[in-house]
């Protein structure tokens, strides 16, 4: 088996695990009746571990990316299974929020986590890093993480 077949049946394992966890967590919030989403006034409140920090080069290239656009876009960051350290983070640029979302926000920039996700990321620090090879959105700092590889896009689970 080529190692791009074995990397697409594993990220659409992944996808379809995190397609069912996602079905079971909102059939269990909406029998709970637990909030999902942190609304934009309690996620300034929310601090300590459990907060995912925004840096102010990370705001700045939003609000660059932003101007550019329409619509003003939310950062998404997700957790998926893969990468050399065996789960990687992915970063995309969104319209809307999920029920299972968290959001949080810094200076008008939203930041947007699912649930399943935001598990393998409290207290990290979402950073914009420009370098000379590439320039891209990273988790600098993650305290769920003992490991992960020096691009900084995988990590190892404690």
């Amino acid at each position: 088996m080529s190692r791009s077949l074995i990397t697409r049946i594993a990220t659409t394992v992944a996808h379809r695990l995190r397609q069912n966890h996602l079905i079971l967590a909102s059939s269990y919030s909406s029998s709970s009746s637990s909030a999902a989403v942190v609304s934009d006034s309690a996620s300034s409140a929310q601090t300590g571990s459990d907060s995912v920090d925004i840096t102010d080069n990370c705001v700045r290239r939003m609000k660059e990316l932003q101007a550019s656009e329409a619509a003003d876009k939310m950062l998404r960051l997700s957790v998926e299974g893969g990468g050399c350290s065996g789960f990687q983070y992915a970063f995309q640029l969104e319209d809307k929020t999920n029920d299972d979302d968290r959001v949080f926000e810094k200076d008008g920039v939203k930041l947007v986590i699912d649930n399943i996700s935001y598990d393998f990321v409290k207290g990290a620090t979402v950073d914009y890093v420009e370098e000379l090879i590439r320039s891209a959105f990273q988790v600098t700092t993650n305290p769920s993480a003992v490991g992960g590889c020096s691009c900084k896009s995988s990590f190892m689970v404690k």
